[in-house]
């Protein structure tokens, strides 16, 4: 028969087997948790500034390849234009502040451009761009006109402007940084300085809320 000590220390190896099992398993269920982007490289393509796939991919122009999100900028582009467009003229129309009109003048240019850019972008590389806002930034328009008073339309108009300008500059710095065709990178070049100008002007409007931003 085997001795005490030698019946202990067989058990002590089992057990010491087991936990060795039960580590290595633990790590590989941790490693098979942790999302692959925290490596800073994944095989599945994750969205960025909120960027929508239309699960088109990428195909190939005369202007270089039309990636998804180049696909989704321009058609951002044009959306904006459906709403602030018509922000501006209701700033031209109900402000009382000469710097609340002087935001909506320059909302009317620049979108006025853009909206006209980014549908030339969009027949020459067969993206169909939307003609009319979404059902937030309809509510972002109604709004305003639905505001009571023109202090509280430049309030609405100021923060809403704003809050919207900077979500979308990190998707144009994006899409210029990373596109490689060339008639988007034409419009992320104009559109970036177009909403860098928007921004400036609704800050100077001294209205915006940088807290709730």
């Amino acid at each position: 028969m085997p001795s005490a000590n030698l019946t202990r220390s067989i058990a002590s190896s089992r057990t010491i087997g087991t936990g060795l099992i039960i580590g290595a398993l633990a790590v590989t269920l941790a490693a098979i948790l942790i999302p692959v982007s925290l490596f800073g490289e994944s095989s599945v393509a994750l969205p960025r500034n909120g960027v929508t796939d239309d699960g088109g991919g990428t195909v190939s122009t005369q202007y270089g390849p039309l990636t998804a999100t180049d696909r989704d900028f321009v058609r951002k582009v044009r959306l904006a234009g459906t709403w602030e467009l018509p922000a501006g003229q209701l700033a031209e129309e109900r402000g009382s502040r000469e710097a609340v009109k002087t935001a909506g003048e320059h909302l009317l240019e620049g979108h006025t451009e853009l909206n006209r850019r980014s549908e030339e972008v969009g027949r020459a590389l067969g993206i169909q761009v939307p003609n009319q806002p979404n059902a937030q930034q309809q509510g972002w328009l109604n709004e305003m006109t639905n505001a009571g008073s023109s202090a509280e339309f430049e309030r609405v108009f100021a923060n809403r402007l704003r809050a919207a300008h900077g979500k979308v500059f990190n998707l144009i710095a994006q899409v210029r940084a990373e596109s490689r065709n060339s008639m988007v990178r034409s419009l992320a070049t104009r559109a970036n300085a177009i909403v860098l100008d928007h921004i400036t002007v609704l800050e100077d409007t001294g209205l915006v809320d940088f807290d709730a931003l």
